[in-house]
């Protein structure tokens, strides 16, 4: 009926529509239909434009996003929070279908991102295949579940294993085939970009980029369709030029529309990224658990949709649900553009804010920690930086790092952007190395065909430069799969011959790979698959000098054997330092670098003092580091540091995450949380109370230190070796790090019963572990590696060798169990939660694992060793506050520095607070130690702020250097 009114209404305005009279009787009629409101809303005043709009309207109810709660410290310092800020969206207005609708749909997505873009904003990038650094696709996903998850919601499966064989084996680029092809979304062909080989159907050409960003979009907007007038976010945070020069634009932009939004905003984020993690675009995974565990918690399990945006990682993630809040409703009429033209207020609800989380982080602390590990890393490597070209030495205590790895590590880790080179604007210096870099790689490649082709030198008998190459072609080869790893058979004499022998050469065991069928020739475009031996060769020939030419890392090695043939000098990599803006310097130092008044040797060395090139950036040993600080009373996490760190406020960006991903300092990794490492003789509190707990010796009891255990064959030594400790008690053992002492421990277990028994060691020592809370993760709230407990040879383990490996955090909990006297926390991050207005809903108590009962003369004895251990440090006596500390030195890998930790508390007397800092590769545990000193320094206010934090590399001490 309510039609029929409309239809004569219409009917009456057309035909008299120039009279005002005739207006104001029909603005009554309406009246009378309790329509009023809605022109008042629509302006209708006069004319058939505005008629059209009322006609063509549609109600509309939008979700109102809540907004997200902020992230506090413990003394209420912002570390998380909303801005208010603008984001772009798109809907499918279109009635058509098939491919009309997609052409229509493409041209419309395209002209959208031309227009953000050239206004210096980003589309989202949350695909699950990205753009690798050599502009090849790759997934996004880092584990094999993820993958599977995202290759089935690509092609419709419920749960992975309905995928067939094909879709599971699917390779990036099948996937972005099928997805941009004419079942989906029929976006066309890709541009070839440089020697790429990979495409599918002609079509409109795009590039493999753009590409990409369409079916991203595309995709994002498939999953919610069935949601009528739910518009899918394409751009977020976008700056007013973008805004305006859409609004320009809407006329001819279907379905889009700039809404107001918040984005995620995170303030000292390189500090705090590793705590706090970041929010993203929520995945299909993603909301089936979330609403699952609504259901759980007595919600309807609709509390998350495809648009809302989560928590990804650390304590986003953890207290999503207390972050999130609940979303409102808006009603509104829209026009057949998708433009609003009322909002019906009566009808609206408005989104409750997310609850506020406290942490018990402090800030300042934390802040300061950060920059006091990195001014001693940093300073860790200026001492050992040496003017030489290459270190062919076996000192693996300290191994020195020449300043040609230095000079590589620019190019390596992509501080010097080699892609401007090639740009118009590359100042001289840079011309003259990518055209020496064009000279050079000529000569290489046609080495390397000389040798594919007649020379066929065996591989033992290569330049170490050549074996490089051709180990790195091999490798390319597995990764392309044209060579299938399923099909090589590791058996094959020819297969030892070319990987443990090396006494073939490379074209060699290519052809024989060949014969046995062992390359896919799927993957070479062979024209005939009856190709003959010979032709399948020449085929792989060209495909390899196509790959390793596309491939950055191949490339990056033709820089490294430049260097170190002096083809680029020293100096000309610090000039273009300079060019590129990577080091600040006043006019003068530039003038000295130019006049050769100071060596390209000196210029690096003084960059990396002053931290304008970070320990970071060079991703040299050592490059990480972290430090956990606990209250020892209550297991609160008072900082826990990670370096380096990352720009939490980029996530979004395709461009960072890019380099991210392939950072060789591996900053996503949070180094105390994930990292395990050999505890070293960090471990020995553990063995000391194992021993007395089991009558294996008394406090008082000696065991004299010769050297060498020879108790057992092979003898393992002491760290003093050829010296000699000599008679030692529990509390000097722990304080002279004696070896010696905790080998005969770690007999003494294996032998309770008179004969030697391996597993019943480990089993005393895995026990006592437990009661420290190092058999299980430590309770943090963010992602941790699980420990792992020595599972061979207890004389080792018992000094924290074997296979002991335990996370910095991990560590961190064991030793707040030695200061306070035997009481296991579970360690955590959070200290309370508040509603938006500041009222307390949650206090997070502390929560006891477990208590280590043991008589006081024997934790005296214990902590004594601790304190004994760090007075016999000159860098700890001018200390006003006393502290008890234990070193450790790890080996991981015989051409590496150790890793150097130390676990400590403080005061000695009271204990407050535990500190735990572990250096990987960071050569000697003093090193550890001595930042610990720093902290202690700074926590308690013994020296000035400024002569702590200097913001340039630390001076060490290196009289105490050992490797306890």
């Amino acid at each position: 009926m309510l039609r029929n009114l409309f239809e004569r209404v219409k009917e009456v305005i057309i035909g008299v529509i120039t009279s005002r009279l005739t207006i104001l009787l029909l603005f009554f009629l309406l009246l009378g239909a309790g329509l009023i409101y809605r022109l008042f809303d629509l302006q209708i005043i006069h004319g058939q434009e505005y008629l059209d709009d009322f006609l063509l309207q549609s109600k509309k109810t939008k979700e109102i996003s809540a907004t997200r709660g902020n992230i506090y410290d413990c003394n209420g310092n912002l570390l998380a929070y909303n801005e208010l800020a603008y984001s772009v969206k798109v809907e499918d207005v279109y009635e058509t279908t098939g491919q009309s609708k997609n052409r229509q749909l493409n041209a419309n997505i395209y002209k959208l991102i031309k227009i953000i873009e050239k206004n210096g904003d980003e589309v989202i990038n949350d695909f699950g295949v990205v753009l690798n650094e050599d502009g090849e696709y790759e997934f996004a996903a880092t584990s094999e579940t993820q993958r599977l998850r995202f290759l089935a919601d690509i092609y419709g499966e419920r749960y992975t294993k309905d995928l067939d064989e094909d879709q599971r084996t699917a390779t990036p680029d099948e996937v972005i085939a099928y997805m941009a092809g004419s079942k989906r979304y029929a976006i066309g062909a890709y541009k070839e970009e440089g020697n790429s080989r990979s495409g599918f159907v002609p079509g409109k050409g795009y590039t493999k980029d753009e590409v990409l960003k369409m079916i991203t979009i595309r995709y994002a907007m498939s999953l919610t369709a069935f949601q009528k007038y739910m518009g899918t976010t394409v751009a977020t945070d976008v700056n007013e030029r973008t805004v305006a020069a859409i609004m320009e634009n809407m006329d001819t932009l279907d379905g889009v529309s700039i809404e107001e939004d918040t984005v995620r905003r995170y303030v000292d984020n390189f500090y705090f990224s590793h705590i706090i993690g970041y929010t993203g675009k929520i995945s299909t995974e993603e909301i089936e658990s979330l609403n699952a565990k609504d259901l759980e918690t007595g919600g309807d399990g609709t509390r998350y949709g495809r648009n809302d945006i989560v928590g990804k990682i650390g304590i986003e993630y953890y207290m999503e649900e207390t972050l999130q809040g609940s979303k409102g409703i808006e009603t509104v009429f829209v026009n057949n553009t998708g433009k609003v033209m009322s909002v019906l207020t009566e009808e609206s609800e408005e989104a409750e804010a997310g609850n506020d989380v406290y942490l018990t982080i402090d800030k300042d602390l934390q802040i300061a920690v950060y920059n006091i590990l990195e001014q001693k890393i940093a300073g860790i490597l200026v001492s050992n930086i040496k003017n030489i070209k290459e270190y062919t030495g076996n000192d693996s205590d300290r191994p020195p790092i020449p300043i040609y790895d230095v000079y590589f590590a620019l190019f390596n880790n992509q501080v010097i952007d080699v892609n401007r080179f090639t740009q118009e604007y590359a100042s001289e210096t840079e011309k003259e190395v990518y055209q020496t870099y064009l000279d050079y790689k000529g000569r290489a490649y046609d080495a390397l065909s000389e040798e594919l082709t007649t020379k066929m030198t065996p591989y033992n008998k290569l330049k170490k430069e050549y074996q490089i190459y051709q180990s790195n072609i091999v490798s390319l080869l597995l990764e392309k799969g044209i060579l299938d790893s399923s099909k090589v058979d590791t058996t094959d004499a020819t297969y030892i011959a070319w990987t443990k022998d090396e006494t073939i050469s490379l074209k060699e065991y290519l052809l024989y790979t060949i014969s046995q069928g062992w390359v896919d020739a799927t993957k070479i475009n062979l024209d005939s698959q009856y190709a003959d031996s010979e032709t399948v060769y020449n085929q792989v020939l060209e495909c390899i000098f196509e790959i390793i030419d596309a491939n950055s890392e191949f490339q990056k090695k033709i820089y490294k054997y430049m260097i170190l043939n002096d083809e680029i000098t020293g100096k000309q990599i610090c000039y273009i330092l300079c060019e590129q803006g990577l080091v600040e310097m006043d006019e003068q130092d530039i003038d000295k670098l130019y006049a050769g008044q100071i060596s390209a040797y000196q210029f690096m060395l003084n960059r990396i003092s002053n931290l304008e090139i970070t320990p970071a950036q060079l991703a040299l040993d050592p490059c990480t580091g972290s430090v956990v600080i606990t209250d020892v009373d209550t297991g609160d996490v008072r900082a826990l540091v990670s370096y380096p760190g990352y720009d939490n406020n980029k996530m979004s960006n395709a461009e960072y995450n890019a380099k991210l991903r392939t950072d060789k300092s591996q900053p996503q990794w949070n180094h105390a949380t994930q990292q395990l490492t050999a505890p070293g003789s960090t471990f020995k509190m553990v063995s000391a109370t194992a021993s007395l707990m089991e009558d294996l010796t008394e406090l008082n009891s000696t065991i004299k230190c010769t050297g060498i255990f020879e108790t057992v064959t092979p003898s393992p030594k002491c760290w003093i070796h050829p010296g000699v400790h000599g008679p030692l008690n529990v509390a000097e053992a722990i304080q002279k790090s004696c070896n010696y002492y905790f080998y005969e421990m770690g007999y003494r277990m294996s032998t309770l019963n008179g004969t030697y028994n391996a597993q019943e060691g480990l089993d005393i020592l895995a026990a006592y572990a437990d009661l420290y809370g190092l058999t299980e993760k430590s309770g943090i709230e963010i992602v941790e590696s699980t420990p792992r407990i020595a599972t061979e040879y207890p004389i080792q383990a018992a000094i924290g060798q074997a296979n002991n490996s335990f996370t910095t955090v991990g560590l961190a909990r064991y030793v707040t169990t030695v200061a306070n006297g035997g009481t296991c926390y579970d360690l955590t991050l959070l200290d309370k939660v508040t509603d938006a207005d500041g009222n307390v809903l949650t206090v997070y108590e502390p929560e006891v694992r477990n208590t280590i009962e043991m008589p006081k003369s024997y934790w005296d004895a214990i902590h004594l060793g601790m304190r004994k251990a760090v007075e016999g440090k000159s860098y700890f006596s001018d200390l006003a506050v006393n502290v008890a500390g234990k070193t450790g030195t790890a080996q991981e890998n015989l051409t590496r520095p150790d890793h150097a930790l130390f676990v400590s508390y403080a005061p000695y007397e009271e204990p407050e607070i535990s500190i735990t800092t572990r250096i990987a590769f960071g050569y000697s545990s003093d090193y550890a130690a001595q930042t610990t000193r720093d902290i202690v320094q700074y926590y308690y206010g013994l020296a000035e702020k400024e002569d702590i934090i200097t913001g340039t590399a630390d001076e060490l001490d290196d009289a105490g250097f050992n490797n306890d």
